[in-house]
């Protein structure tokens, strides 16, 4: 019997678990809230005289160990949407030509709604009702949860207090990261620099395969650094990178033609210890690499786990079908 499956979090976990289970015959609708798909690895596009620049702001590159995600990596290889980048490990892939391009593809052939924040999620006899702003109610047979730990813990606080539990004392680190692009290459001879500093990672993006365009960095604050200036506004974290980029590379940069400043609250996961949550008796599962570990790998990983749990388990009777669009407009 089909399932109705409702996915929050359209990020790999959720996108992974999602595929495995439509593939299976389910009905899966994803919802995220954001306006396109990326989460953690998205990228930004901003406008500059010289033309368009792309940031990955978010993950920089990923690897692949598991021979399963080695598969994935090989046909997104083939697809065109990734490719290795040597210049930060033998075993480095991007995504091409940004980073949300596998994302991207594995959204593609999905019910995915975009723009949806849900607020809250009401179990009953027939299954689950979650509650969205800006529209109707969704009723699912099981909903599984793909967002940062500390969202997770949110939603499960009325349903699951040992995995909410377990959410809260598994915490991401954050991160604030600075994007920049210049009229002239920067003279750095690396295009990958790490730190124990303030700086703990700065990339020439420009430098990427797929990319084009203005020379372009990307510039990662340290954990620590981060947490300590976390709610520092964005113009005082450009400056403060700005000199710590300087101290670091003996090179002071030029006026740029574009400059700015992310705050990723939840930015490297933590490792709970499992591959994924799943009760069969409330229809409710958790996936995300914040149950695995630290890696872009471990969030496919996690979703492909819950994914099987659910197969495994007897399809619940039928709920009603939601009255929201595939790419239904952001509200």
């Amino acid at each position: 019997m089909t399932r109705r499956v409702a996915v929050i979090g359209a990020g790999l976990a959720g996108l992974a678990c999602a595929t495995a289970l439509a593939r299976a015959g389910d009905a899966v609708t994803v919802l995220d809230k954001g306006r396109g798909p990326g989460g953690r690895m998205s990228a930004r596009r901003v406008e500059t005289p010289l033309g368009q620049v792309t940031f990955d702001h978010g993950a920089q590159y990923f690897t692949a160990r598991d021979p399963g995600f080695q598969a994935q990596v090989r046909a997104w290889a083939l697809a065109g949407v990734c490719a290795p980048w040597p210049a930060a490990g033998e075993d480095a892939w991007v995504g091409t030509p940004a980073m949300n391009a596998p994302i991207r593809a594995l959204a593609q052939p999905l019910d995915v709604v975009w723009g949806r924040r849900v607020e809250a999620m009401v179990k009953g006899e027939a299954g689950w009702t979650l509650i969205a702003d800006g529209a109707p109610p969704l009723e699912a047979q099981v909903v599984i949860l793909a967002t940062p730990a500390e969202q997770v813990a949110v939603l499960l606080d009325a349903h699951d207090a040992a995995g909410a539990s377990l959410a809260r004392a598994t915490p991401a680190q954050p991160c604030w990261t600075v994007m920049a692009a210049f009229a002239e290459p920067l003279p750095v001879a690396a295009d990958i620099l790490r730190s124990a500093g303030t700086i703990g990672w700065a990339a020439r993006n420009s430098a990427k395969p797929g990319r084009g365009g203005p020379e372009a960095w990307v510039i990662q604050a340290s954990p620590d650094w981060s947490a300590a200036h976390l709610e520092l506004p964005a113009e005082a974290v450009a400056d403060r990178l700005e000199g710590a980029f300087a101290d670091l590379t003996g090179v002071d940069w030029p006026a740029p033609l574009s400059l700015a400043a992310h705050r990723w609250r939840y930015a490297r996961s933590g490792a709970a210890g499992a591959q994924a949550l799943w009760s069969p008796e409330t229809g409710l599962g958790v996936c995300g690499d914040w149950l695995v570990g630290p890696r872009v790998e471990c969030a496919w990983l996690s979703g492909l786990a819950l994914a099987r749990a659910i197969a495994a388990a007897p399809a619940p009777a039928p709920a009603p079908r939601p009255d929201w669009p595939r790419g239904a407009a952001v509200v």
